[in-house]
């Protein structure tokens, strides 16, 4: 089984915005698919305050385009 990736604990931002706090890298049990474990940082009307997300760790670290340039999906801000 390969690794975990290395994904910093702490704050990241979100590229459409809203900030989130990395709390776990782990796998999924069912498939052993590495996942990320976020926290909200910010209340949501339709899912509440602090909610709990999880994401395939390909998809956290991936890059994505907006308006023809190129960033990363979440940024590391700080621990």
């Amino acid at each position: 089984m390969d690794p975990l990736p290395e994904i910093k604990l702490g704050t990241y931002r979100h590229y459409k915005g809203n900030e989130y706090e990395v709390i776990g890298v782990g796998r999924n049990s069912e498939t052993n698919e590495p996942v990320v474990v976020y926290r909200a940082m910010y209340d949501s009307e339709e899912f509440g305050s602090d909610a709990i997300w999880i994401r395939p760790a390909s998809m956290f670290a991936e890059n994505v385009f907006v308006n023809g340039k190129e960033m990363p999906r979440f940024e590391f801000l700080r621990k």
